[in-house]
């Protein structure tokens, strides 16, 4: 599947700018879909997170916008605005809002 419609190929756009914040809830936009991987974006709410889970692939995730704690097999990691973490596969891993935040996942599958 190509880029998602919203996006316009060859114009630059915001990366925070085109998701959300929504009360109480994690909001996702995936803006790429191909067989080799996903660019998703997200906005989470103060307190909202993911619970810990596992992926089969790698996965770089990059702070747009406030903090979050990335925790990968049990060790926590603050991080803020500009911060990317990797995350491997088959790793367990969770997220959670220190405070509101947005951020890009980039699942890389081959």
């Amino acid at each position: 599947m190509p880029i998602k419609k919203e996006i316009a190929t060859g114009q630059p756009f915001s990366l925070a700018g085109s998701i959300g914040y929504q009360k109480g809830a994690v909001v996702s936009k995936t803006i790429v879909m191909k067989d080799a991987g996903t660019v998703t974006l997200f906005s989470f709410d103060k307190g909202e997170g993911l619970s810990e889970h596992t992926a089969p692939y790698d996965a770089l995730v990059i702070i747009l916008d406030g903090r979050a704690e990335v925790r990968i097999s049990g060790k926590a990691h603050l991080l803020q605005a500009g911060d990317a973490i990797a995350m491997p596969a088959d790793k367990p891993h969770a997220l959670k809002a220190v405070e509101r935040f947005k951020m890009m996942l980039v699942m890389v599958k081959a």
